[in-house]
């Protein structure tokens, strides 16, 4: 899984040391992390759906891995456009991130995301308490959604792309809500049969 993950950004840093990013080797850089990050992070939004409709459980031992490889990539993504994009220039930055609001968006995302990958060990897991895992975890919904936003408002005119990656997270978020309706439902149903017996 990790050596899978890690070849697109093994290439990325291959085609940037040879020269072989095109004209505008940073743009080219700071976009293909991104896209990076924010389609790992769908696949481990996509586990659990997996799960519901296909009943496979191989997905859930990955999940984990494609999330912590989804925020390496956001790093990536941040710091070649604080490192190279913005040469490390805080006055250009701030300056840059008043002009568009969409890098707001996208360091809201970031910063929801670092929680999430400190607390992935199974000892976070025991100090949080399953319950605190869960709910903070959650998170990964709001980030999802920051994400697409993010990727939308930074796209100037083809905005296909995006609305195809919000597209899928809709999906995603609807097999869930489905599932939740129908456990809830479940739920309702048992202590009333419990009665009647």
């Amino acid at each position: 899984m990790w050596l899978g993950g890690a070849l697109p950004g093994v290439s990325l840093l291959v085609r940037g040391l040879t020269g072989d990013l095109g004209p505008n080797p940073v743009s080219e850089a700071l976009n293909a992390c991104g896209e990076l990050a924010i389609k790992l992070l769908l696949l481990t939004l996509a586990c659990t759906p997996a799960r519901i409709v296909f009943g496979w459980a191989w997905p859930l031992r990955v999940r984990k891995h494609l999330g912590l490889l989804a925020f390496a990539y956001a790093v990536a993504h941040f710091f070649v456009y604080v490192g190279l994009d913005r040469a490390g220039a805080l006055g250009t930055i701030v300056a840059d991130i008043s002009e568009r609001p969409f890098i707001i968006v996208g360091l809201a995302a970031l910063a929801l995301l670092v929680p999430l990958a400190a607390t992935s060990s199974k000892r976070a897991i025991q100090r949080l308490g399953g319950r605190r895992w869960n709910r903070l975890h959650q998170l990964v919904y709001v980030i999802a959604i920051l994400a697409v936003v993010h990727f939308f408002m930074r796209a100037k005119k083809d905005t296909t792309e995006a609305l195809a990656h919000g597209g899928v997270l809709l999906v995603l978020l609807a097999v869930r809500g489905v599932d939740t309706l129908k456990r809830r439902a479940r739920g309702r149903r048992r202590p009333q049969s419990l009665e009647a017996a």
